[in-house]
């Protein structure tokens, strides 16, 4: 099994979990707001710690899998993970995070994804840690966790506003 089922499935059954099994009441800001936590700590925090270690630790190895040449430069791509899986972890527990820990997230995954579709179209490079659910997740993963922060924002208004009615 690969890894990136783990980094993108965990944190939506913990998410769904806790919201089912948690006292809050039920909303669309509380499991906006579970998803983003999941996905901040898990995603980002635990999955960019994973991926930055393994490329600090075993740049050959990443290598190989994304069908590149080794280069030196994989070990400070490797400290830009773990960069942001702190971030990530950090945004867990301070709210004033969320939104730094994703643009910077963002902007290197959409970057990565970029740089993989010139290596396709380049050179026909498929290896599976250059092509497939990688890109896909590269350019979705952000997305999804912008649209997460926008709604939960959204939300959080709707709810002040609904609650200062009554």
């Amino acid at each position: 099994m690969e890894m990136w089922y783990i980094f993108a499935g965990v944190p939506l059954l913990g998410a769904v979990i806790h919201f089912f099994l948690g006292k809050k009441p039920k909303s669309l800001n509380r499991i906006t707001e579970l998803l983003l936590l999941w996905y901040l700590g898990v995603g980002i925090g635990v999955g960019s710690l994973f991926s930055g270690l393994a490329q600090v630790l075993s740049p050959e190895m990443v290598a190989q899998s994304t069908g590149w040449a080794y280069s030196p430069f994989l070990r400070e791509v490797g400290f830009a993970n773990i960069s942001y899986g702190i971030l990530g972890l950090l945004a867990v527990r301070f709210r004033n995070f969320w939104a730094p820990a994703i643009i910077a997230y963002a902007i290197f995954m959409w970057g990565a994804a970029a740089g993989h579709i010139y290596e396709i179209q380049q050179t026909a490079n498929l290896s599976a840690g250059n092509a497939g659910a990688v890109l896909y997740l590269d350019i979705l993963m952000p997305l999804f966790l912008i649209i997460l922060l926008v709604m939960y924002h959204k939300t959080l208004k709707d709810n002040t506003v609904s609650g200062s009615d009554s």
